[in-house]
Parts: C-alpha cells; sequence; structure tokens
C-alpha cells in the first residue's frame, strides 16, 4: 500500500513543476533584483530560508536598505552593502526605499539635482535616508532633519541606472 502512495505522488510531482513553471510571478510583483529596507530596530539575517536555521548576521539598523537577490516562499536572500549575503524573512523586510552614505567624508546635501546648488546639509558616511526619487546623477533623499539631492555615486540602495 505505502509502495503505491509513493509512485502516485511521485507521478504527481512533474504535472505540479509544470504547473508551477507556467504560472508569472503576479503584476506589479517585482523581480529580483530590487531594493527593500530592514522594518525593525533588530533584524537576524540566517544562513538558509528558515527559523531553523543558524543566525549569520544580526543587525541593529533600522532602515537599513539591503538587495533582495532571490526569493522562496516568505523569505529573501538579501544582500548587505558589505555584500555578505543571507536570508531575511519577508515580514521583517519594509518595501520603504533607502540609501546609505558610502565612501570617505561628508557628502552635500543639496538644494537640486545640480551639484553646483545650495549645500543644505552635509550627511556622513553610514547616514541612512529615505529615497524620495533619482536621476540620472543625483537622488532626493530625506534624512533626520535635511532633505536634498546627493550624488547618487555616494549612496548604496538604488541599481545603476535606476530613475524614479
Amino acid at each position: 500500500m505505502h509502495c503505491r502512495f509513493a509512485v502516485f505522488v511521485l507521478a504527481l510531482l512533474p504535472s505540479c513543476f509544470a504547473a508551477a513553471a507556467d504560472n508569472p510571478p503576479a503584476a506589479g510583483k517585482p523581480s529580483a533584483p530590487y531594493f527593500v529596507s530592514m522594518k525593525n530596530d533588530t533584524t537576524n539575517m540566517r544562513e538558509g530560508p528558515s527559523a531553523d536555521t543558524r543566525i549569520k548576521w544580526v543587525y541593529h539598523r533600522k532602515g537599513l536598505p539591503v538587495e533582495v537577490v532571490a526569493t522562496f516562499d516568505a523569505w529573501r536572500r538579501v544582500r548587505d552593502i558589505d555584500g555578505e549575503i543571507g536570508w531575511i524573512h519577508m515580514a521583517l523586510l519594509s518595501r520603504e526605499r533607502t540609501a546609505v552614505v558610502k565612501g570617505n567624508g561628508d557628502v552635500e546635501v543639496h538644494s537640486s539635482a545640480d551639484a553646483g546648488s545650495k549645500t543644505v546639509a552635509q550627511a556622513e558616511p553610514g547616514a541612512i535616508g529615505i529615497l524620495r526619487g533619482c536621476g540620472t546623477a543625483a537622488c532626493r533623499v530625506r534624512f533626520n532633519g535635511a532633505e536634498g539631492w546627493v550624488e547618487r555615486a555616494r549612496l548604496w540602495g538604488v541599481r545603476d541606472g535606476e530613475q524614479f
């Protein structure tokens, strides 16, 4: 009796895989890679897509952007600014787009996308801001207490050529 059940289940598997292959991602749902941010003050990155796998890193930065490189059920395989890759449950991630200042020294926050415009603030490396939009050379970012345009080469959390 057990053998017939196993054969029946195995016979169904190819049709299940074929049905899954015929179903494209839902309309409006981005396919990897795309950026998200951490929803909580503390977030665990795991070695695999399960709460039973070992914790690889513990992040203590709400809003930190990560790049989703793959998905599996409710889990997202992500890459951080340092290139570390691991799995985070989607409930711990936000669709809010953020960016982190990278590089050495403070970066100027300008009143417009023009690099020659008035400087309204300075942002330190590691500062996290909410992305409001990106052009070809600069992105509009809201930091605590200041909003303006930052040279996109100094930001991590936006793909090359991405404009919105």
